[in-house]
């Protein structure tokens, strides 16, 4: 692979399962049986991870199969049972610090009578806990210790549940597709609809272009990705892989930003406060969660969005790919009043994969020109992108209005934002919401996935020939483009 480090195991074998598909499909070997690519990817004679190496292959065969055919269902973030088997399943135990206290607020404290005493030491029949953590809240020792699970731990907004037979499994009515629980998960048992098949087989039918032209929607976080190559030649090598042409989703970052700020000019009297809302995650929290404040969040569209529409009003041929570090842009394709301008979805991880596959070596490719993206439609990558994007056109625009922005980043702090906000308590009128750390850069399906460097987004829109977004668009029509939403409340 171009980049040589994989931050896990997890991470290398989610590579390997993808681009050992796309081998087989490009190669017209795709129809092999599964238990040859588990051999393959798992040659053993040892296991290295689970009890043994026919689990293993076992395990590789579901991603496989999920890879060819997606797990069923509307969500698409989903559990592979069989891999979800390995983490502790007792959240609270009583450690060494309990002295036995005469209290014993902890027993009292527990609905379900599972807390006994032997030999003044307490104990917790698993069989009876309901881990609702009231003993571990009343020890006033401190000596229940609470071991969440990663994928639990990782979600802020309690959607990842734990069933009668202590496994993980997704609450839909509040999983928002960020992704969290995909990278977090030591096992590998989370796993995202891959999309890599049906993008072979949309470029494949395409006949080079000629029967339709497929563009590749490049993210602005891929100023963060593949740093051993300039950003030019990862256009280039997106464009290799067989895409007529390669665009920025910062274009319509900069289309976005413009919308964005009229409406926060024409509304904000009204309504007191508004958010963004480029990042689905976020829209999705809010709608689930405070679907009472739907109607403070911009109806405008994501840049994902806007720039496919002004594609397909320029291309009435076009398909459409975008290519990100997030997992809920699958799913906002599926929206019905959005399903219309993008085909498919791939992640970073996935394109890593496919340009080793097709052995597309970025560092060898010469370079491709980027399109006119401002240098505030580049900055939407980072958290406190956003806002400072749309203050541009405020002032830019003369905007005669107060604008006061605040950045929630990552879903912890947009938890706390909206309850504010939904107090009366906000100090601000205007809410960038990422559910992402550090914004799209801190994305799920980013390579990845350690401490983020903001400042190389902004040596990518440092980049940019266009300095502001009014600029950027000003050779487009964009009246003509549907840029409102009307969301489902």
């Amino acid at each position: 692979m171009n980049i040589k480090k994989f931050e896990s195991n997890v991470q290398f074998t989610k590579y390997l399962v993808n681009k050992e598909i796309t081998e087989r499909f490009i190669n017209g070997t795709l129809d092999s049986s599964l238990d040859e690519i588990a051999e393959k990817i798992v040659p053993g004679p040892k296991p290295t991870t689970r009890c043994c190496i026919h689990k293993e292959r076992f395990i590789i065969k579901e991603r496989a199969k999920n890879a060819i055919e997606p797990l069923k269902g509307n969500n698409i973030i989903n559990i592979l049972p069989d891999a979800c088997d390995e983490c502790p399943v007792n959240r609270f135990m009583v450690t060494d610090a309990c002295r036995g206290c005469l209290a014993h607020k902890c027993q009292e404290a527990c609905p379900r009578n599972a807390i006994f005493i032997v030999d003044h030491h307490a104990y917790i029949n698993q069989e009876l806990c309901i881990e609702c953590g009231r003993c571990h809240d009343a020890c006033p020792y401190s000596a229940i210790s609470d071991v969440q699970r990663p994928c639990v731990r990782s979600c802020a907004i309690g959607a990842i549940q734990i069933d009668e037979n202590k496994k993980a499994y997704i609450d839909d009515n509040k999983c928002v597709s960020c992704g969290s629980c995909v990278h977090m998960c030591p096992f590998g048992a989370i796993v995202d609809k891959p999309f890599i098949l049906d993008v072979l087989k949309l470029l494949k039918e395409s006949e080079n272009n000629t029967k339709y032209k497929v563009y590749a929607i490049v993210a602005p976080a891929i100023g963060s990705q593949f740093t051993n190559a300039r950003i030019e030649q990862v256009i280039a090598g997106i464009e290799k892989i067989g895409f007529y042409h390669a665009v920025e989703a910062a274009l319509g970052a900069d289309i976005v930003s413009y919308h964005e700020a009229h409406e926060f000019a024409e509304t904000v009297e009204e309504l007191k406060w508004k958010t963004t809302s480029c990042c689905p995650a976020f829209v999705d929290y809010v709608r689930k969660s405070f679907p009472e404040l739907m109607e403070h969040v911009s109806n405008t569209v994501s840049p994902m969005i806007a720039a496919a529409r002004l594609i397909k009003s320029t291309d009435e041929t076009a398909k459409i790919v975008f290519i990100g570090p997030c997992t809920a842009k699958k799913m906002e394709i599926k929206q019905d009043d959005l399903k219309d301008a993008v085909d498919l979805v791939i992640t970073f991880e996935e394109l890593a994969a496919m340009l080793d596959a097709m052995n597309i070596n970025l560092e060898e490719c010469d370079d491709s020109a980027l399109d006119n993206a401002s240098f505030y439609g580049r900055l939407f990558a980072r958290s406190g992108g956003v806002a400072e994007a749309v203050k541009q056109v405020v002032e830019l625009e003369g905007l005669d209005i107060e604008y006061k922005p605040v950045a929630a980043d990552g879903l912890d702090a947009v938890s706390k934002i909206m309850r504010l906000a939904k107090a009366g308590r906000l100090d601000a009128n205007f809410i960038e919401g990422m559910a992402c750390k550090c914004g799209c850069i801190g994305g799920a399906a980013s390579l990845s996935h350690g401490p983020k460097d903001v400042t190389q987004v902004d040596k990518y829109g440092a980049l940019s020939k266009e300095k502001n977004s009014i600029d950027a668009i000003s050779i487009f029509d964009i009246d003509c483009l549907e840029l409102d939403r009307k969301y489902n409340k």
